[in-house]
Order: structure tokens, then C-alpha cells, then sequence
């Protein structure tokens, strides 16, 4: 008997406008999109078991004083921050042995995101709903060809941190209607059972280390396209190197208007940047020109298109 996928994903950044990161308003994440992991249904209860050990162990004195000590949970933008590397090194030890035994129980990472156009909502044009169903539609579209990739005939199922009842009852019947009409033309969207199912968190380690990936993830992004990003450790090659080789081959940032390729996989972990190269040790464009530099990137950007997402 053939057995079932599972995938957990979670939030890339959020969906607002982003201008830069020393904005006073518009400042929070440069992409959009969902990473997580996916596994073998008949090993996700063991990772998640092994998730929880490994939790409580690094995080004791936190839950034993937590008031209900069986949902505490880490949010992974609290283990992923600045000076986690040089602070907290256990943390970032527990989230590479977790992805090592992710890889030995045959499950993989992975990651699609959107770059957004630099600019205010106004400039931008900005629709929140466009930007998060056009990121779901994607990360569902390369979930269901990697699930396709690992056997023609195994299905998977998708689930997805739980949001407010509002957000959930319009949001199933647009992945309702995705999944179903792209598969007249593309057959691996078959494999998908239903749209994302929500779980909480709370009640979920699989979600929880989900919502870990995705914050590595995140300041990945933010260290390849925000120039003074503050998140240079991740990419160091002894900080989160369990990663490298552990993405799916359809694992993806969209870059919007760049003059380099997309980068896939692994490659948000590279320490160099392809948007920001080096020229005798110095960048290329100085820190004095960054505002006058934003401004003109996007000018240019709202004069073009987004390029293509394949």
C-alpha cells in the first residue's frame, strides 16, 4: 500500500506593503509566501513526538513556568532574531538536529515566497487578498509536483496553522477552486486530498516546527534582498548548515523585476548575495546611495512586471 504526504506549512512575513526596513511604517518583511516540511504520514506522529522532546528539553525553565505548560509553545520568530546565534547557540543546535532527523525519516523543507514591489500601498496598488492567494496557489502548485516527483501515485494532504473563521471560510473555496480547475491541465494537482486544513498550533508540533522553518525562511529572504538586513548568521556556514540540501528541488523565491534568476532551494542560504555582489571587498552601491537607490528601484519597478513565477 502506497502511503499519503503530509505537509505543514506557515507564513512567510505578511502580506502589507514594504518600503524598507528602516521605514517608519512599512518596514516589516520584503516577501510574502509559506515554508514548512513535508514527511511520510507514518512518520509525522514520531517527528512530532521527537519535536516535543526536544522542546521541553531546550526550553524547560520556560514551560515548567508557563501557566498550562502543555501548549506553550516558541514562536519561531523569537528563536530566529538577531543575536540567537551568539546568545542562545542550544536553540539553533535543537533546530539542526530536528532537520536532520527530518531528512533521516524521509521528509524534506521547503519554502515559496514572493518578493513584494518596494512602496506604499498607494504606489503599489496593493490587494493583501491578491498577494496571499496568489502565494497559496504556488506553494500548492510545487507541494503537489514534489508530491508528484516522490511517486505518481501518492497523494498528500495539506494543513496550515490556524487563522480566524472569517479568513478560513474565504479562503477554501478559492484553493477549492484552484486544485480542481488547475488539474484539468496538470495532473499532479490530483495528488492534493482538499484544500489546507487549519490546525492550531497549540495542539500541534508539527505546526510549531513548521512555524520554525518558516522564520528561518524568513530572515534567509530578508538577508538576500534587504541590504543592511542584520541576519548575516544565518547564512554563516556553522549556523542553521543542517538546511543546505534539504529543500525541495521546487522550493522558490520569486524575485520581483531583479536583474539576477530566482533563487531556489538552498540558495537563500548562500553568505553571497546575487542582488548585492562585492567589488574589491566593498559593495557596489555604498550606504550613503541606499534611500536614493530604494527610490529609483521602485520607480522602476512600478514601470514593470513581475516576470514569470515558474
Amino acid at each position: 500500500m502506497i502511503g499519503m504526504l503530509l505537509a505543514y506549512i506557515d507564513e512567510i512575513g505578511e502580506t502589507g506593503a514594504f518600503v524598507s526596513n528602516e521605514h517608519e511604517r512599512f518596514n516589516t518583511s520584503p516577501a510574502f509566501g509559506y515554508a514548512g516540511f513535508i514527511i511520510p504520514e507514518n512518520k509525522a506522529r514520531l517527528f512530532g513526538a521527537v519535536f516535543t522532546e526536544e522542546k521541553r528539553r531546550v526550553f524547560r525553565t520556560e514551560i515548567e513556568n508557563a501557566k498550562n505548560p502543555s501548549q506553550w509553545e516558541r514562536k519561531g520568530s523569537s528563536i530566529f532574531h538577531q543575536g540567537t546565534f551568539e546568545k542562545f547557540p542550544q536553540q539553533i543546535r535543537v533546530f539542526n538536529s530536528l532537520v536532520r532527523k527530518l531528512r533521516s525519516l524521509g521528509g524534506n523543507l521547503f519554502y515559496y515566497a514572493d518578493e513584494k514591489p518596494l512602496g506604499t500601498p498607494r504606489q503599489t496598488k496593493l490587494n493583501t487578498e491578491e498577494r496571499e492567494t496568489a502565494a497559496m496557489q504556488e506553494a500548492l502548485n510545487r507541494l503537489a509536483r514534489h508530491s508528484e516527483s516522490q511517486n505518481p501515485s501518492q497523494n498528500l494532504i495539506v494543513m496550515i496553522d490556524q487563522i480566524n473563521e472569517n479568513q478560513r471560510s474565504a479562503r477554501i473555496p478559492n484553493m477549492y477552486g484552484h486544485i480542481l480547475g488547475r488539474a484539468a491541465s496538470h495532473a499532479e494537482m490530483k495528488r492534493i486530498i482538499e484544500p489546507p486544513m487549519h490546525v492550531d498550533s497549540i495542539l500541534s508540533a508539527n505546526i510549531q516546527f513548521a512555524d520554525w522553518v518558516a522564520a528561518c525562511v524568513t530572515r534567509a529572504i530578508e538577508y538576500q534582498v534587504i541590504r543592511s538586513a542584520p541576519y548575516q548568521w544565518v547564512a554563516a556556514s556553522k549556523a542553521v548548515d543542517a538546511v543546505r540540501g534539504a529543500f525541495t528541488h521546487e522550493s522558490k523565491i520569486h524575485l520581483w523585476s531583479r536583474s539576477v534568476s530566482d533563487l531556489n532551494h538552498s540558495e537563500i542560504f548562500r553568505r553571497e548575495r546575487p542582488l548585492y555582489p562585492l567589488a574589491v571587498g566593498q559593495l557596489v552601491v555604498d550606504g550613503g546611495s541606499q534611500a536614493m537607490w530604494r527610490k529609483l528601484r521602485a520607480g522602476s519597478e512600478r514601470r514593470s512586471g513581475t516576470g514569470s513565477r515558474e
